[in-house]
């Protein structure tokens, strides 16, 4: 291998935290990154890692010879990517980051007509629902439903939905419809974990936002399951009116407690502020705003910077 594969294969070891998993992304052996790091280590003449059996850590050489060569390395990118637009081909591998729910009910048909637009340009959709820090470089771009935003991304809104409660006409009619938010307690919970609020839902009180920690009976990450277990009158869940439009749409669900329903969800396409933004991100992000302002999926599009 060359100087800049070591010094790609050192800085993945950094942000992965294993050579068997630099491996494992790299479809090598885990001797031969061993190898690839030997050869770099002897080139510079010290040591970047310290490796016991339990961790590995930068040396001080390591420190300042992983952030200088992720620049350089994000420098080598970027020229590859202006050169590659002077052909007006955009092409590449678009590494993006969804929520469950949002991810598998929205973004393949969105992805599909992108890519219709698009056809070089490769997307690769990973969905989970927990955090996702962009800064280690593992994805270009993370939707996000949330609320809250950390500091020091670019966050574009493309829609917002609402933080709805529901029940099925069943439960209700069986045990009774809460009028009040106290009246949650006597009834079975239906919970949404791995949101920004954990273990808490969340209603509007007048001016005043009040949580409340269900006594929940069921629990997962995945919003549809919840509403599926809703609507087969397993208990009362509080998702985004996205998981739910299905079930509200066949009267499977039934919207209740509207009077403390919270101010919208806003979904944003997040990435990193660069000096030069890859055309593949760049359309992308604009194919995401004009999508949906022009789906029918039901959810509010605002396509205002954040």
């Amino acid at each position: 291998m060359d100087k800049i594969n070591n010094m790609q294969v050192f800085c993945r070891i950094v942000e992965l935290g294993t050579f068997t998993a630099v491996a494992r992304e790299m479809n090598l052996s885990a001797m031969m990154i061993s190898k690839y790091m030997a050869q770099l280590e002897e080139s510079l003449g010290v040591s970047l890692l310290n490796r016991t059996t339990r961790q590995i850590s930068l040396t001080e050489a390591g420190e300042l010879y992983y952030h200088r060569s992720k620049q350089l390395l994000d420098d080598f990118l970027e020229l590859d990517e202006i050169t590659s637009q002077l052909g007006k081909n955009i092409k590449g591998t678009l590494k993006v980051r969804a929520p469950i729910d949002f991810g598998g009910l929205y973004m393949v048909p969105a992805i599909e007509a992108y890519q219709r637009l698009y056809p070089h340009v490769k997307v690769l959709m990973s969905l989970h629902n927990s955090h996702v820090n962009l800064g280690d470089g593992e994805f270009d771009l993370a939707i996000l439903v949330t609320d809250t935003l950390d500091l020091g991304v670019v966050a574009r809104k493309i829609a917002e939905t609402r933080l709805c409660t529901y029940a099925s006409p069943q439960y209700l009619a069986k045990y009774g419809k809460p009028e009040k938010i106290d009246a949650l307690s006597a009834h079975r919970c239906l919970h949404y974990i791995d949101t920004p609020h954990r273990d808490y839902w969340i209603f509007q009180v007048g001016i005043e936002e009040v949580k409340i920690k269900p006594n929940w009976h069921f629990a997962s990450n995945n919003g549809r399951a919840l509403c599926q277990a809703a609507a087969l009158g397993m208990g009362i869940t509080q998702a985004p009116e996205i998981s739910a439009v299905n079930y509200l749409a066949h009267g499977q669900l039934i919207e209740i407690l509207q009077d403390f329903g919270i101010s919208s969800l806003a979904i944003y396409a997040t990435y990193l502020q660069r000096r030069f933004l890859p055309a593949k991100l760049s359309t992308f992000v604009e194919f995401l705003c004009v999508y949906f302002a022009d789906s029918k999926t039901g959810i509010t599009h605002k396509n205002t910077p954040a």
